[in-house]
């Protein structure tokens, strides 16, 4: 299949915005390469180490959208209405805009660019298949390989689900990861110490990646992996129950998580815009859920919430 790689270099102020734009006209998501974070993430802070690893990257560079779209007969239609909303925010953008067709591996191949060992928490390292990290007595890896989907652990919304998980996993618990994507959230709940795992997402394609990552990292016995929608079908109760997806999601998640979860047990969600976070915390607490613990980065929020005991 081929796909349109649709590139536009934005201001911070606007970053945000094009963002939403982009999904709007059927991206399905969008990919940010922002060289500032790129060197936060990789380096915690420190740019020095970094320019090892990506040479030539400015850091104080402004961030490039990406956003793709299927190349079928629909596209020219599409594309011009981009354009004339991007020309809303910019009357610059819609030059800027640049078009690149690929196909589907290519696509997936851009990931590895980036893409290098990091720190997550206090005890997870997150490295790609592709390159090689000796385990540490401090630490414990997650390899991965994200091909096209959502969750490689750089996003804030990840990394902030997999350091809640370390506060919450003692050993032991089942945990439930819905909206999977490359199946990391899991795959961190097992190996700090969950005894069993099931991961669910809509995407076929997801789904097949999720098992990849889980056989890489040694953990089919541990680890279901299954197509479904949301909770629906899912009867078996959890200690644990993990979404990073977005607000609106949540918000029609939310009974059913509370119906799977064990009393005393653990919901945790992200992927929420900071200016929904209140919104959501609402919802939370009026389903009889305890609000434990609040993470922030950036424009992005993460809840851990308890269901109370009655």
């Amino acid at each position: 299949m081929k796909w349109m790689e649709i590139s536009l270099t934005v201001s911070r102020e606007d970053l945000e915005a094009v963002s939403e734009i982009f999904e709007s006209f059927g991206t399905g998501g969008v990919v940010i390469e922002d060289p500032a974070l790129i060197y936060e993430v990789i380096s915690g802070g420190s740019r020095e180490t970094v320019a090892m690893d990506i040479s030539g990257v400015d850091p104080e560079a402004p961030p490039l959208v990406k956003g793709y779209l299927q190349a079928d007969s629909s596209l020219d239609k599409t594309l011009s209405g981009l354009l004339d909303t991007l020309g809303g925010i910019s009357r610059s953008y819609p030059q800027g805009v640049t078009l690149r067709e690929v196909e589907d591996e290519d696509w997936m191949n851009r990931w590895r660019e980036y893409y290098h060992p990091f720190r997550v928490g206090s005890r997870l390292m997150v490295k790609p298949t592709w390159e090689k990290v000796e385990a540490g007595e401090d630490f414990l890896v997650i390899e991965m390989d994200p091909g096209m989907a959502f969750g490689c652990g750089t996003h804030s919304s990840t990394s902030m689900c997999m350091r809640l998980l370390e506060d919450v996993v003692s050993g032991g618990e089942y945990v439930i990861d819905v909206g999977a994507g490359s199946g990391i959230l899991a795959i961190t709940a097992v190996k700090l110490g969950a005894a069993g795992a099931l991961a669910v997402d809509t995407d076929a394609g997801a789904v097949r990646t999720a098992r990849e990552n889980v056989s890489i990292n040694g953990l089919s016995e541990a680890i279901t992996v299954m197509e479904a929608n949301l909770l629906e079908g899912i009867d078996t109760g959890a200690d644990i129950i993990v979404a990073n997806i977005v607000a609106d999601v949540i918000l029609t998640l939310i009974p059913a998580a509370v119906s799977l979860l064990k009393t005393g047990g653990a919901f945790i969600t992200s992927g929420i815009i900071s200016g929904r976070s209140g919104e959501l915390e609402n919802a939370l607490t009026s389903h009889g859920l305890v609000i434990k613990k609040v993470l922030r980065e950036g424009e992005w929020t993460a809840f851990l919430a308890e269901k109370a005991y009655e």
